[in-house]
């Protein structure tokens, strides 16, 4: 809760985006369901969103984040944003086989998040893989 009342479904992506961009380790512990349900593909739950993440900052880390969009409808939020990082590493499956060159890289991304009391209880993804690939494509 915040104050008094309960936060709503787009304050609470709005604080994970925030918190996202702060470094806050802390953010998915506090906001994120233990037992989330993952419809993107990978691992579930808060312990499955950690590690995604952490794979995601070896390999295109330092990592930042920017917000295009943000509509809620209810408990729905649908959050549409660019991460821009540098290829270090190839650990992730989408990666496997693309030598890491150094180049700079943008991901687009489509989340739809549904929260509930407070927490994010579900996601849906759209990434754009092919771009990602197409950018770190050896010349």
């Amino acid at each position: 809760m915040t104050g008094s009342h309960a936060r709503g479904a787009r304050e609470v992506v709005e604080e994970l985006f925030r918190r996202q961009r702060e470094a806050d380790e802390s953010v998915l512990d506090d906001l994120v369901a233990t037992d989330m349900v993952n419809h993107a593909a990978g691992p579930q739950g808060r312990e499955g969103l950690r590690a995604i993440l952490r794979t995601i900052e070896v390999d295109l880390g330092p990592t930042e984040l920017e917000q295009h969009h943000l509509i809620g409808d209810g408990d729905l939020v649908v959050q549409h944003v660019t991460l821009h990082g540098t290829h270090r590493a190839s650990t992730m499956p989408l990666l496997a086989g693309v030598p890491a060159a150094g180049r700079s890289a943008a991901w687009a991304f489509i989340h739809i998040w549904r929260v509930a009391d407070g927490m994010l209880v579900e996601h849906w993804a759209c990434r754009d893989d092919l771009g990602l690939l197409e950018q770190l494509r050896p010349s």
